[in-house]
């Protein structure tokens, strides 16, 4: 029957497996037909793809995707690698890649990795080539991409988010350092004689990169640069690091390097019988949905990570086409939120 017509054949029986042809049977089409509908081509009138659709459904038909991909030579897919999924930017940055991901018509396949070594990585990359995936986006924060012995498995695009690596992969990263800056001068844009800092975990890129701006910051307006004490990221680790501070009376300001480990911060200052901002002011980093909700309110750097996600997708699909090759970070300017965690220094 042509593509035109009514629908005359007859289902088949339940238990078979359901073909193709069944589907252009039970619609009064062609199976040509039904290959466009399922590869969503506009060629197809409005009237006939119903039919064709309402046919799947009746029948239960699902397109034979694997088929279709190794026809077509791709399959809609991004394979994520990701060390941690306990940290806030590399939640929300994954989500945003899963969001953007599916608005281009993407899957994506997560790799959890649990151990960041080079053995770990590769075998995640190794599996995702297995899961048949198009182009690989990397979030792993830590100093293991740019080792020098390093080696991808061949054939695969990669795009990294926040790494200082060379130029066999695409890199998106938030301005960390005008992020870190930032923070550091408006502290001392109120007047306090310097900025302490509670700094993130050595083998981070991210606590790295804000570290030396804080440093950097400091030197380029003659300013004395303290030790800094380091957490983990958790709220736990910054109320350690800051039973230090709040003992410290020469400390009236601190950067730290994340809204959670300021939180902690917040406790020890608080149990220390030192006001915030009366006797310290505080900026954290990330500004996560609860900063507006501390006590007092955090004055804090936003990081974009809805555009960090978007454009790691873009350029992922860029790489696919053969039209970004370079390697040169793409920067996402970060804002800093003032709130009432900061003020003037006493006297």
């Amino acid at each position: 029957m042509s593509d035109g017509g009514e629908a005359t054949a007859q289902a088949p029986r339940r238990g078979t497996r359901v073909s193709m042809a069944d589907v252009a049977r039970l619609a009064g089409v062609s199976s040509q037909t039904v290959s466009r509908v399922s590869n969503g081509s506009p060629s197809v009138v409005p009237r006939t793809r119903e039919r064709v659709l309402a046919a799947m459904r009746e029948l239960g038909y699902r397109p034979n995707s694997a088929a279709r991909a190794l026809k077509r030579g791709e399959f809609r897919t991004l394979g994520v690698i990701v060390f941690t999924l306990s940290t806030t930017g590399n939640v929300r940055t994954l989500e945003a890649i899963a969001t953007s991901a599916a608005h281009e018509g993407y899957a994506i396949t997560l790799i959890p990795v649990a151990v960041p070594t080079q053995d770990e990585v590769l075998g995640a990359f190794t599996r995702l080539g297995e899961l048949a995936v198009d182009a690989v986006i990397v979030i792993m924060e830590v100093h293991l991409l740019d080792a020098a012995d390093f080696r991808l498995p061949p054939g695969l695009q990669v795009v990294v988010a926040d790494s200082e690596v060379d130029d066999r992969y695409g890199v998106v990263d938030t301005d960390q350092i005008g992020g870190a800056r930032d923070a550091v001068e408006h502290l001392l844009g109120l007047g306090h004689r310097t900025v302490h800092h509670l700094a993130g975990p050595a083998e981070s890129f991210f606590a790295e990169r804000r570290a030396r701006a804080w440093r950097e910051t400091l030197r380029t307006w003659g300013r004395p640069v303290p030790a800094p004490v380091n957490g983990d990221w958790s709220a736990e680790s910054g109320y350690r690091a800051g039973l230090e501070l709040a003992a410290d009376p020469d400390c009236t300001a601190v950067f730290a390097a994340n809204d959670q480990m300021a939180l902690g911060l917040l406790r020890a200052l608080h149990e220390h019988g030192r006001s915030v901002p009366g006797d310290v002011s505080v900026v954290g980093f990330d500004d996560i949905a609860e900063a507006g909700s501390f006590l007092p309110p955090l004055t804090t750097i936003r990081q974009d990570f809805a555009e960090v996600g978007r454009l790691l997708v873009a350029k992922a699909l860029r790489r696919l086409r053969g039209e970004d090759g370079g390697a040169a970070a793409t920067l996402v300017p970060t804002e800093l939120v003032v709130r009432a965690s900061t003020a003037p220094p006493r006297g």
